[in-house]
């Protein structure tokens, strides 16, 4: 299994299919236009591959943040349903660490969905803590 950056459109459209099974409330398009709209604010996008085919998918962004000082934060992380317990979101999970110790971050932190319970089952399994509740106020 390789981890890849996704860096052009073409990168982004062979990815597309597998955030659209985390992301469905978008259409393939929307998607796409989304994903371009962040990427041009800073979301970056990694997918792990084997045989041709993109098993995982993770999108992130860089930043600093006095609570937790220079971090990744993973806002898509998804697994093709097919390619689940197979290694490759460990895979990418440990690309993830050693991408932020290359750049020069202290954490790796996410949300998780309260009802993605199979999720929580591997970022526990994964090392993860869960270090607090995230809360939103939405429709605004």
């Amino acid at each position: 299994m390789e981890v890849q950056l996704v860096q052009s459109d073409a990168d982004l459209e062979r990815v597309a299919d597998v955030m659209l099974e985390l992301r469905d409330a978008f259409d393939r398009p929307g998607l796409l236009a989304q994903m371009r709209e962040q990427r041009a604010q800073g979301y970056e996008v990694a997918w792990v591959e084997a045989d041709g085919e993109v098993l995982c998918v993770a999108g992130f962004v860089v930043g600093t943040k006095l609570a937790w000082g220079r971090h990744i934060y993973v806002d898509d992380l998804v697994t093709a349903a097919r390619h689940r317990s197979t290694g490759a979101g460990r895979t990418m999970i440990e690309w993830l660490k050693a991408h932020a110790r290359e750049l020069g971050c202290r954490d790796l932190h996410l949300d998780s969905g309260v009802h993605r319970f199979a999720a929580h089952r591997f970022y526990l399994r994964e090392r993860f803590d869960i270090d607090s509740h995230h809360f939103s106020i939405t429709g605004l």
